[in-house]
């Protein structure tokens, strides 16, 4: 009897020992879950919201190492006072997949201002830190991307930390000198120069005529792209046999387009800041077609090439690399009318 007494003891034990090992593993699991759901969520039709009252920071996965791929990561970071802006500044190791014709269509890591969804910037490739960007009110949302294909490292890291508004308000562009304005606060300087002879004078007030002639002087590229282009592209002439209506319907009109926000460049400054672009525009009151509601749609677009002044902070150093550059832009050149649901064909 006593025997059996000790059986029954020594398989309690056991067991005992066994179900605390079970719990320490599943507590581990969710563990290992809860750190991984505060990295971002997966579903691009959710956020992960993180209340922001002192300094932070996020990462793309396994920073500073290769990210996953096939990856949707958002974040929206919510002070918790309201009179408040959150600043966002990139950590110097920054790599993601190369953009393509200098936009980035794959992997990339994109601010939005949730209060109007405009996109503060969108970056991607190697080749400059993104600059620091300031939300609007007390919130801003953060959204990473990863194709299928092609995953890169470091990845990204952003800190975060609270700004009061005052603060930053009482940066004026007349009292630092070009160099040492925040890039949002240099393009607006920028922006309002009328003649590229003024600009470069504010830039380098010693040597601004050596670099307006540096500028002009030809290298190896003789020709650039918005010269070729631009001569081989033929000028659409409008069919003048359609009734005078259809000259103000649905036709390809001039737009301004800002350069920034057409490339989503915020890490760089261009001049001049807006360019003449033909987009569709118009009603489709004579649409022909036997449907509910007609819209005014491209059925033609070409991309043509604008040579302009490009401004990009140097690495590691003040001052700003100055050339000129070929930005491609998307032109429509023909309009439809066609039923609502169905521009795609």
């Amino acid at each position: 009897m006593l025997l059996f007494g000790l059986l029954l003891l020594t398989s309690a034990l056991a067991g005992q020992r066994h179900g605390t090992q079970a719990e320490s593993n599943l507590s581990s699991k969710f563990q290992y879950s809860s750190n991984k759901e505060q990295n971002g969520v997966q579903d691009p039709q959710h956020e992960r919201i993180i209340t922001v009252s002192t300094n932070g920071s996020i990462h793309s996965p396994r920073f500073p190492h290769t990210y996953p791929r096939n990856m949707v990561l958002v974040w929206r970071l919510v002070a918790a006072e309201e009179n408040v802006w959150i600043q966002l500044t990139f950590d110097e190791r920054f790599g993601l997949e190369d953009p393509e014709d200098d936009i980035c269509k794959y992997d990339f890591v994109e601010v939005e201002e949730p209060s109007d969804g405009t996109i503060l910037g969108r970056w991607c490739g190697s080749g400059t830190v993104p600059g620091k960007q300031i939300s609007k009110g007390n919130q801003i949302r953060i959204r990473f991307v990863s194709d299928e294909y092609f995953p890169s490292e470091p990845g990204f890291c952003i800190h975060y930390n609270i700004v009061v508004p005052q603060f930053t308000e009482a940066v004026s562009p007349s009292v630092l000198p070009p160099s040492a304005l925040p890039l949002d606060l240099l393009n607006n300087a920028v922006t309002a120069f009328s003649t590229l002879e003024d600009l470069i004078r504010y830039l380098e007030p010693d040597r601004w005529q050596l670099d307006l002639e540096d500028l002009y002087r030809p290298t190896w590229q003789l020709l650039g792209k918005a010269f070729v282009f631009g001569r081989k592209s033929r000028v659409v002439d409008l069919n003048l046999l359609k009734e005078e209506v259809r000259l103000y319907s649905c036709t390809p009109r001039n737009f301004s387009v800002s350069i920034r926000e057409e490339l989503k460049r915020t890490d760089t400054i261009f001049w001049p800041g807006c360019l003449l672009v033909k987009r569709c525009g118009g009603n489709c009151a004579c649409c022909l077609h036997n449907c509910h509601e007609c819209q005014c749609v491209p059925s033609k677009v070409t991309k043509k090439y604008h040579e302009v002044l490009q401004l990009r902070p140097k690495s590691g150093v003040r001052g700003l690399h100055k050339s000129l550059t070929d930005v491609a832009l998307e032109h429509h050149e023909e309009c439809d009318c066609v039923c609502r649901g169905h521009a795609g064909g």
